[in-house]
């Protein structure tokens, strides 16, 4: 394994087909980050209808929480590469439960906020429940990849589920970008 790794002088092919994905997804955020700010400056108010701007406090906590949970996935990686399976398992798991806490803490927030207001309401109401979920689902969708990494590196390390692990380090860390900046967009009219 390890001297097939050191003899490749490109990323692998799982590497690039991750950044491939994060290039759409980035424009995809970018879009909707886009949007929001377009609907903002064309309205006289914002929020819209009279709903109170959203809590800081809160939703800049959960999110350093997830930005956190980018060290043991980094080390992860780095035990991976050394061919130190259980580590490797063992700080994916812990970045994996931070993460699942993270995505049950804000859909409890998101719930909370749609028993305020309704997606259908106005434009502010709209593309605030947009992002959010957007941002939740790229959050499970890591969860899923995180939870399928689990289950391979419990039985060893390979070249392959190595390439997994780095694509799948490579996706949550865009993921923290994104939360950052979906967490600073709908915290703005607060800010």
């Amino acid at each position: 394994m390890e001297a097939a790794a050191a003899r490749r002088r490109a990323q692998p092919s799982g590497w690039w087909g991750m950044a491939l994905l994060i290039a759409t997804e980035a424009t995809f955020f970018a879009c909707l980050i886009a949007a929001y700010f377009y609907l903002r400056f064309k309205a006289a108010e914002w929020p819209l209808g009279g709903i109170e701007a959203p809590s800081v406090v809160l939703p800049l906590a959960f999110t350093g929480g997830l930005v956190a949970a980018t060290a043991p996935v980094f080390l992860a990686v780095r035990a991976a590469k050394r061919g130190e399976a259980r580590r490797a398992w063992w700080l994916l798991a812990a970045a994996a439960a931070v993460q699942a806490t993270y995505l049950g803490l804000q859909i409890d927030l998101f719930v909370a906020d749609m028993n305020s207001f309704s997606p259908q309401q106005n434009a502010y109401s709209s593309i605030y429940f947009t992002l959010l979920g957007a941002h939740h689902a790229h959050v499970a969708v890591g969860l899923a990849l995180d939870s399928w990494l689990l289950w391979k590196l419990w039985r060893g390390i390979t070249d392959y589920r190595l390439i997994a692990l780095r694509a799948t380090a490579l996706y949550w860390y865009f993921v923290n970008v994104a939360a950052v900046a979906v967490v600073l967009t709908q915290l703005s009219p607060s800010l």
